[in-house]
């Protein structure tokens, strides 16, 4: 196993987003109808995936202490996963409290900067896939259930996927400087 250097810790609480426009990547989260999210997030799911595989320096990190496209692309995945699973509990249970997940430790866990490319796009794919398709399940019901973060942040299953939604676009804006880039494409 190679050694890493660890990445700059991202300690911020970025739920800020639900109420005001990110000035990095341009989405306005708390503005997006949580009814697009799911297409929104299937094409920025396909964005990873061509930066996985034609991204000319995908293993490379653009600075000391910034994670590399691949590092990002498997965060990525993981945010599916964990939201997805966040979802599931919200529709299931009473206003859980969702575990802790601690991003960095993650990263480091699963080893991001060692993983195969091809591997993590398909993956990605599958946990997009399997959101895509609970989110398309969603009734005007589900949309008002709660749950909480460890640290207290309250969500609703809308707030949940437009907080979701901004986790995926801004870090395709990490990697390509690009302003919201999946609210351009059709996902209809």
């Amino acid at each position: 196993m190679a050694e890493v250097d660890p990445v700059t810790p991202d300690e911020k609480d970025w739920t800020w987003t639900l109420t005001r426009r990110c000035e990095e990547c341009g989405l306005a989260a708390g503005e997006t109808d949580p009814l697009t999210v799911g297409r929104r997030a299937w094409v920025a799911a396909e964005e990873w995936v061509q930066i996985l595989r034609e991204h000319p320096a995908v293993e490379a990190r653009p600075a000391p202490g910034v994670w590399s496209p691949l590092e990002y692309a498997s965060h990525v995945r993981d945010v599916y996963r964990v939201m997805d699973g966040r979802l599931q509990l919200m529709l299931t249970e009473d206003d859980p409290v969702f575990a802790n997940w601690d991003q960095d430790e993650t990263a480091v866990l699963q080893r991001y900067a060692e993983a195969d490319p091809d591997v993590v796009g398909a993956e990605l794919e599958a946990a997009a896939a399997t959101m895509l398709g609970r989110i398309q399940l969603l009734t005007a019901t589900d949309f008002p259930r709660t749950g909480r973060r460890s640290n207290g942040s309250d969500f609703t299953v809308a707030t949940l996927l437009q907080y979701f939604l901004h986790d995926v676009v801004h870090h395709l804006w990490d990697v390509t400087e690009q302003q919201d880039g999946a609210a351009s494409l059709d996902w209809a």
